[in-house]
């Protein structure tokens, strides 16, 4: 059943508390997914103060025992060579499935806060010169007051570039609707936290551990989506912060969506 993300948003602000994953009787019964396309303008972009537009594909959705998030990035869509980013690569993709453990054990693993068990992926790939990471690990859906659900996962990350193991990452994702409109359109608190660590030197980190966090603030309808996200950084990507390369800061961003 396709639930779109008005539906979502709904159910997330007047559900009661969040119970067990409940596979008793149809595997395929909380089935949903969706798709929107987002014109996205991004200004002071880190690492490097870029700024810049791009297109971003973005989709997800539950199907049984999986879960999946995922976006692609086109940048530079009129071929500007003032861009920041005229020179870089053209796409960047991002792929996270999941795989319930309470689905396929048949069990309820739930305990406090904690409403279901993931054995968590995520793959980022770049062009030829971008990203090529394999992550793996352990997830789960967490109940956080105000927030409602919460994706919280924790992976293991492969480089498949430099072919070896290279530290950690603790993501979490949250969509909390909190202002209602008489007609139905509402406002989202909407966001994100990457933070990695024990990344290795050896294989081009200057710093061992930073992330990000992106809070974005963004009005709903039905078919549309306008909104504006402030990101903070830390050393992204490993990067250590210096005076010739900011990697530590703000970033602004703005964003047009069309939902499917």
């Amino acid at each position: 059943m396709r639930k779109s993300l008005l539906t979502l948003g709904l159910l997330a602000a007047t559900a009661a508390p969040v119970m067990a994953a409940d596979y008793s009787d149809d595997i395929h019964k909380n089935d949903y997914k969706w798709m929107q396309f987002n014109l996205m303008g991004a200004f002071d972009e880190l690492p490097g103060e870029s700024s810049h537009d791009y297109l971003e594909m973005e989709f997800g959705g539950r199907s049984g025992i999986f879960d999946l998030y995922g976006y692609v990035d086109v940048f530079n869509l009129t071929t500007d060579s003032g861009s920041d980013k005229a020179n870089a690569d053209k796409l960047f993709m991002k792929f996270a499935p999941r795989m319930s453990i309470d689905g396929l054990t048949g069990q309820d693993l739930s305990f406090g806060p904690v409403q279901e068990l993931y054995v968590a992926t995520l793959m980022e790939w770049g062009g030829k010169s971008g990203p090529n990471n394999q992550k793996i690990g352990l997830g789960s859906d967490v109940n956080v007051p105000w927030l409602g659900k919460v994706g919280l996962n924790l992976y293991a990350t492969y480089d498949g570039s430099q072919k070896d193991w290279n530290g950690f990452q603790v993501s979490t994702n949250w969509f909390k609707p909190f202002y209602f409109f008489e007609n139905g359109s509402f406002i989202s608190y909407q966001g994100y936290i990457d933070y990695q660590f024990g990344m290795k030197e050896e294989l081009g980190a200057s710093s061992t551990n930073g992330g990000a966090m992106f809070n974005g603030f963004y009005w709903h309808s039905d078919r549309y989506a306008v909104g504006y996200g402030l990101k903070a950084y830390k050393d992204i990507y490993g990067i250590k912060d210096t005076d010739a390369f900011k990697s530590t800061g703000v970033a602004h961003y703005l964003a047009v969506t069309y939902k499917f």
